[in-house]
């Protein structure tokens, strides 16, 4: 017998221990999560992301704001985590907020088996969440087990489903503003919130009203905290250059088959049931469908394809193959389990093994920032590694943390859209400012080669041909220290 949408949590079944059934499933999967993370914490980060959190987090904490000294595209939520995870249990190590993501990840587990649960019973409850968990880290481990935007934002989007399908309007409302405060992608979800408020709302009028409210006033809180203009900037309007697709399309295309490959492969235990609800019409799963739908045009946005992007795509093909399960014989089920269970393993082991080539580069070159520098010193690394300067423990000289906000280079253009022309508005007159103000100490060409080098971008090479000399080279970064008498 099918289960109705917004049938109760145990119609299908008729169980009616509620307590025993979570407290079987919860440490099910809190150990498969706390599992399938553990590579997350055997190096000190994964990926650019997480240093550019890192830096931010210093910086806010010693007086800095967003959006005015130390700016990104991202709206402020993440970071403000960091800042709190390092005010509680130091910035020195990524720990804590290693182990928050995790807390986000098991919390979307949960969420999802209590959507499917509600929906279909308690086995398709405990399929969704274990599934979840196998799947959540099928990408490239710097995009799956790094504590980065897309982890955080899982929760929300899921969250904001969960209130929607019990008719929380005012709940699903602010879930999606949080899900927009972590990534501004996040707000696709608002497109299957919608579609069940149409398709279920007791008092349509008033029930908009109320996701209206819940998804608006958190935003205008947030934006009333930091700079409004700024974050409007910086997370909607400022990013014009950032998001064409003009300019290595195949570089950039290529990158999106190979991480939509990747994910394939995560999920092949998955993909058979659903092409079998794309072969069912009676499925009760439209919202699921547009959820899909909806984040498949998040990931799409900007034309970028970076493999964390695709992270939004699992909790609606996790519950959708779930759906898909139901109808299908019960060892089809067991065998998508094993399927997942097996490929899970895979991405583990590429995890705790795979080398991290940049990584160790950063760590060298911070050790040499470290060594030419004193605490306090400001130092300017032109690169598209902020890690640096956490690593080194050293400020950065000016609110840009990448050459890529100077530019464009940080939207993974290999060459016909990248150079000064194509920066931020605004941000070259302010970035010599800056420069001017407080001449850096220390600065590293940390380019290699790539279509940012200071040949290529007049106003650095400038800078350095009027004030600092060459003073030596790591793995083929290059340091300049100032000509002038100053310390």
């Amino acid at each position: 017998m099918r289960a109705g949408l917004l049938d109760t949590p145990h119609s299908a079944t008729g169980s009616r221990m509620p307590g025993g059934y979570w407290g079987r499933l919860l440490p099910v999967l809190a150990v498969l999560v706390a599992v399938t993370r553990i590579p997350s914490f055997v190096r000190p980060l994964w990926n650019p992301d997480e240093g550019y959190l890192a830096v931010q987090a210093r910086i806010l904490a010693g007086g800095g704001e967003l959006y005015r000294t130390v700016v990104d595209r991202k709206p402020p939520l993440v970071p403000w985590l960091y800042e709190g995870a390092f005010a509680a249990f130091g910035s020195g190590s990524l720990t804590s907020v290693r182990v928050l993501a995790v807390v986000a990840q098991l919390a979307t587990a949960v969420l999802l088996a209590s959507l499917a649960r509600r929906r279909w019973g308690d086995p398709a409850g405990r399929t969704a969440g274990v599934l979840y968990a196998l799947v959540s880290i099928g990408l490239n481990p710097e995009d799956a087990q790094a504590a980065t935007f897309e982890v955080f934002m899982l929760p929300c989007t899921a969250a904001a489903m969960w209130c929607a399908d019990r008719r929380r309007w005012g709940a699903a409302g602010v879930a999606v503003a949080c899900s927009f405060l972590v990534k501004q992608t996040g707000a696709a979800v608002l497109v299957p919130v919608l579609w069940l408020l149409w398709r279920h709302a007791d008092h349509p009028r008033r029930d908009l009203l109320r996701t209206g409210v819940g998804a608006l006033v958190p935003v205008a809180a947030v934006a009333l905290l930091t700079d409004p203009a700024g974050l409007l900037f910086w997370t909607v309007t400022g990013s014009g250059a950032y998001a064409s697709f003009t300019g290595s399309e195949l570089h950039v295309l290529g990158r999106g088959v190979v991480n939509a490959a990747v994910l394939a492969v995560a999920c092949a235990g998955l993909i058979p049931p659903v092409v079998r609800m794309l072969r069912v019409a009676r499925t009760g799963s439209a919202d699921l469908w547009l959820w899909l739908g909806s984040s498949t045009a998040a990931v799409l946005a900007g034309f970028h394809f970076f493999g964390h992007y695709y992270l939004q795509l699992i909790p609606p093909v996790v519950l959708l193959a779930t759906a898909g399960l139901r109808i299908l014989p019960r060892e089809r089920a067991l065998t998508a389990a094993l399927t997942s269970a097996c490929c899970c393993a895979l991405f583990l082991a590429w995890g705790l093994l795979a080398p991290r080539p940049e990584l160790a580069h950063s760590q060298r070159l911070a050790a040499a920032v470290a060594h030419r520098t004193r605490p306090g010193d400001h130092v300017l690394v032109w690169g598209i590694h902020p890690e640096t300067y956490w690593l080194a423990g050293r400020a950065p000289a000016t609110r840009y943390l990448t050459a890529g906000l100077l530019t464009n280079y940080s939207g993974g253009r290999d060459g016909p859209e990248v150079g000064e022309k194509y920066a931020v508005e605004g941000a070259w007159p302010v970035f010599r400012a800056e420069l001017t103000a407080r001449p850096p100490v220390l600065v590293v060409d940390d380019s290699r080669g790539r279509p940012y080098a200071p040949d290529r971008v007049p106003s650095l090479r400038r800078l350095l041909a009027a004030g600092y000399e060459e003073a030596g080279t790591v793995d083929g970064a290059v340091l300049y220290t100032r000509t002038d008498a100053q310390d």
